[in-house]
């Protein structure tokens, strides 16, 4: 199955209060949008937006972006059309207004579209309900049966797209359209944290949960070992540097980015390069570690990751690294996409012991912190 993400952020949220609408105000120092992003990072992602809009969500997101409509049915259409014709068998539709979305949530819904054209998550009403009118109390209502309604709702695509197209009136959620045509909706476990900011006291409220969330902290360690060979120069953590001899590699022989790259995949519990990239394949024969590392770090960030820092040391008796350092930091920071100061890089000898000693290669050790956030 192929499956893409709408998420709408083209209302404005005047119940927030505030200067902005309420998805383009921070939420621990970041637009609330850029939460809700980072919740769906890996998937096929389309914004939805209002026109004024425009320009903002283009410096926070690179992805398909859409001019919204006059309500949240008509964003929502402009979405699918233009997922229309690129293959998707499903979709999540996810009000950007829901920073706090958990990827449990997200894979109950999808789970069950294994066997239901439509998913939603939900919580059961467990407070009492009233009526009530100028202030006071009119009455009571049965909470029997009633739920919360949450997003991401999921829908095989073709059929909540058709749903849409033939409904032309406002609509509380997707869920609403997609009964309207007739599609049975299943309904799965939601999540008290996945809140929807509506009133200014929501942000803190929201902000109270993100530190009270246990922080997902993952460390993964990496060793590779490169002999010397005939050569004229060695790459080291993507740097080039001229030296009397080479070293031995399927691939480009970088022992720094190697041992960084194991890093990173054990962090994940992954694997490790040998997995992902078999020496027995000979299209990675000569084959740039630059490929390797922004491999591992593609596949940290589908699974909501970042890097925290990483420290690569190298072992050797030369070429000496330390004239050289920095621009190894440079090359490994842009390489992951990450600040300069999330990078270390630094050296050590064996004291002439063991086969660096005798230079006859270089050992790497590194180690990765990566951070769900």
């Amino acid at each position: 199955m192929t499956t893409a993400v709408i998420i709408t952020a083209a209302g404005r949220g005047a119940r927030a209060g505030g200067d902005l609408p309420k998805q383009w105000q921070l939420l621990a120092g970041r637009p609330v949008l850029a939460h809700t992003l980072a919740a769906f990072a890996g998937f096929d992602v389309v914004l939805t937006v209002h026109p004024d809009d425009l320009e903002r969500a283009k410096s926070l997101f690179s992805g398909q972006i859409v001019l919204g409509g006059a309500d949240r049915a008509a964003s929502v259409r402009a979405g699918l059309q233009a997922l229309a014709g690129r293959g998707i068998t499903r979709v999540l539709i996810h009000d950007g207004a829901r920073p706090l979305v958990g990827r449990e949530v997200i894979e109950r819904v999808l789970s069950a579209l294994h066997t239901h054209k439509a998913a939603a998550p939900a919580l059961p009403v467990t407070d009492a309900l009233w009526r009530g009118a100028d202030g006071l109390v009119t009455g009571t209502a049965d909470r029997t049966g009633l739920y919360r309604a949450q997003t991401p709702q999921g829908f095989d695509f073709e059929a909540i797209l058709s749903a849409h197209l033939s409904y032309n009136i406002p609509a509380a959620d997707d869920v609403e359209v997609a009964r309207a045509a007739g599609l049975d909706v299943a309904i799965v476990a939601g999540d008290e944290a996945n809140i929807k900011l509506t009133y200014a006291g929501d942000f803190a409220r929201a902000e109270a949960m993100m530190k009270e969330r246990a922080m997902d902290i993952r460390l993964g360690n990496g060793f590779d070992v490169h002999a010397f060979c005939e050569g004229d120069h060695v790459w080291l953590c993507g740097h080039k540097i001229a030296h009397s001899k080479g070293l031995l590699g399927h691939s480009d022989a970088d022992v720094g980015m190697h041992a960084l790259t194991d890093a990173i995949y054990g962090a994940l519990a992954d694997g490790d390069i040998g997995q992902h990239f078999p020496p027995s394949d000979p299209q990675w024969k000569g084959a740039a570690s630059h490929i390797f590392l922004a491999h591992a770090m593609t596949r940290a960030r589908a699974r909501g990751y970042d890097l925290a820092n990483c420290d690569v040391t190298l072992i050797c008796e030369r070429p000496k690294i330390g004239p050289h350092a920095e621009a190894m930091r440079a090359a490994l920071a842009a390489i992951m996409g990450v600040d300069l100061g999330k990078v270390s890089v630094k050296a050590t000898t064996s004291e002439k012991l063991g086969f660096t000693g005798r230079e006859e290669g270089i050992a790497a050790l590194a180690s990765a912190t990566l951070v769900q956030g």
